[in-house]
């Protein structure tokens, strides 16, 4: 294979990474519709959509780990309650599988939740590029 001779088809020919092109190889196409992103952010709606993925991933966050510390606590402080039986296994043990549910449940919730993010944030960055 030859060697190109301009050094920029050069630098652009090497070994594709996931990572971002430099900023010098970027067409007059791309920098056009490149966002504002200090105008974005100073947006109410992009100020409103970030407050909201706090809000949701703040109390997820808690229940979660109030959830998943439960069963420790509960085995620990109330081990009488977690001894009964249900059927062959005991209470505790169904709390524990309950744990791998709820974590997919979670998940689910989560992806439709970010779904709306999605789409709120694509909003704002076209009324940003003024579409």
């Amino acid at each position: 294979m030859s060697s190109p001779d301009n050094p920029d088809e050069a630098r652009q020919s090497a070994v594709r990474t996931d990572a971002a092109p430099h900023s010098s190889l970027k067409s007059a196409e791309e920098e056009r519709h490149r966002a504002d992103w200090d105008g974005i952010a100073a947006m109410p709606e992009f100020q409103a959509l970030v407050a909201r993925k706090l809000r949701f991933i703040i109390a997820g966050t808690i229940f979660f780990l109030s959830y998943y510390f439960a069963l420790p606590v509960l085995v620990g402080y109330f081990p009488q309650w977690m001894e009964h039986k249900v059927g062959p296994v005991n209470v505790a043990y169904l709390f524990a599988f309950s744990q791998f549910i709820m974590a997919w449940v979670i998940a689910g919730i989560y992806v439709k939740v970010a779904a709306g993010w999605d789409a709120a944030a694509n909003e704002i960055i076209h009324k940003a590029e003024g579409k």
